[in-house]
């Protein structure tokens, strides 16, 4: 699996590379879809990674999954993605056929719900790319329990958003028929908002990363007093405490991938975006003060990674929310058992 990891990552790095220039991420700002770039990924079998061949995915599990997206992330891919990766895992989950096209999700439960008609009906807002999406999936409630939908668009209607990386975020209005499975007994109302966390905390392991790339490039370029402002020690101190808390949060999304690929990641996530969103946070003001004023013009595309980082940071929970669920998971089991649960689950995750 390492073997394929690596050429997988080989492959995805240089799709994104090529494709996700300055011009597509200007163009995808203003409004203009980049069909070659959704084309070309799902022509190299991107979009579903963790479904089986028989089912037309690859089969090749969640440690595959977070090399795309973290590649994805690394190269600001305006694109669906995640998103359909995840809708696509959840459908599997619920024994349902995954359809082709654009497949989104919606983040939470409230106020969506299965009607004595089997419509869905509610709404939701902040779902990502629902206005370009052929089929929304979500977790809805049903006979008191829980249910798995696939919506078409003629289900539901949008109204037209943006997150702060110009990223459609919209809201949506349920009226009309769906698929429908009875979700997986292991699930509840929050499965799928900490698998989403941890799907973004892998975007924002690569967007992190290559934001502190690209910074100590300048820092190398960037000459002040007759030298790199590189070897000036505020800088350099700057630099290294960013660096350290990216190597965190790149951390602790593999291990929460890794622990996806052994069952339900719910410690592990929750981590991962805790120490992404604390990242983001370092990292994003660092970056930009280095660079100075030209860190902050839209001509530099800094700002690509940046104001993903911002918007990736809240969705799905930000750090406040998933750190109080730690606290009250911590809470519940008491002193005693912190240091063998964390040792537990590193034994099950080798």
């Amino acid at each position: 699996m390492s073997e394929l990891r690596e050429i997988l990552g080989k492959t995805v790095t240089r799709l994104f590379a090529d494709l996700c220039t300055k011009d597509l991420l200007e163009k995808a700002d203003a409004g203009e879809w980049p069909e070659e770039l959704w084309t070309t990924v799902v022509e190299n079998g991107l979009v579903q990674p963790l479904l089986p061949e028989e089912k037309g995915g690859v089969g090749a599990g969640w440690e595959a999954a977070y090399v795309i997206l973290h590649a994805a992330g690394r190269y600001a891919a305006p694109i669906p993605l995640a998103e359909t990766v995840l809708a696509g895992w959840l459908l599997d989950q619920a024994g349902m056929d995954v359809p082709g096209g654009i497949l989104s999700v919606v983040p939470d439960v409230d106020g969506i719900s299965v009607s004595a008609s089997g419509e869905v009906v509610g709404g939701a807002l902040n779902v990502p790319w629902a206005a370009r999406a052929d089929y929304l999936v979500g977790l809805a409630r049903h006979d008191g329990g829980l249910a798995v939908y696939l919506a078409p668009k003629e289900a539901f209607t949008v109204i037209a958003d943006q997150n702060i990386a110009r990223d459609p975020r919209d809201a949506v209005e349920f009226a009309g028929m769906a698929q429908l499975a009875t979700a997986p007994a292991s699930f509840n109302a929050k499965t799928l908002r900490l698998y989403g966390a941890m799907v973004r905390s892998a975007q924002m392991a690569g967007a992190l990363e290559r934001i502190l790339e690209d910074t100590l490039e300048y820092t190398g370029d960037r000459t002040q007093f007759g030298k790199p402002i590189g070897k000036f020690q505020v800088i350099q101190q700057n630099l290294a405490m960013t660096a350290a808390e990216i190597a965190a949060a790149v951390m602790a999304a593999q291990n929460a991938f890794r622990a996806a690929e052994q069952g339900t990641p719910d410690f592990e996530a929750a981590c991962a975006k805790v120490l992404a969103g604390d990242a983001a946070g370092v990292a994003t003001d660092i970056c930009h003060e280095t660079h100075g004023a030209i860190g902050f013009t839209y001509e530099h595309h800094l700002h690509f990674f940046t104001r993903r980082l911002w918007s990736w940071r809240g969705e799905f929970g930000a750090e406040a929310e998933w750190a109080e669920r730690l606290g009250r998971r911590v809470a519940a089991r008491g002193p005693d058992a912190l240091w063998s649960d964390i040792t537990a689950r590193q034994s099950a995750n080798a």
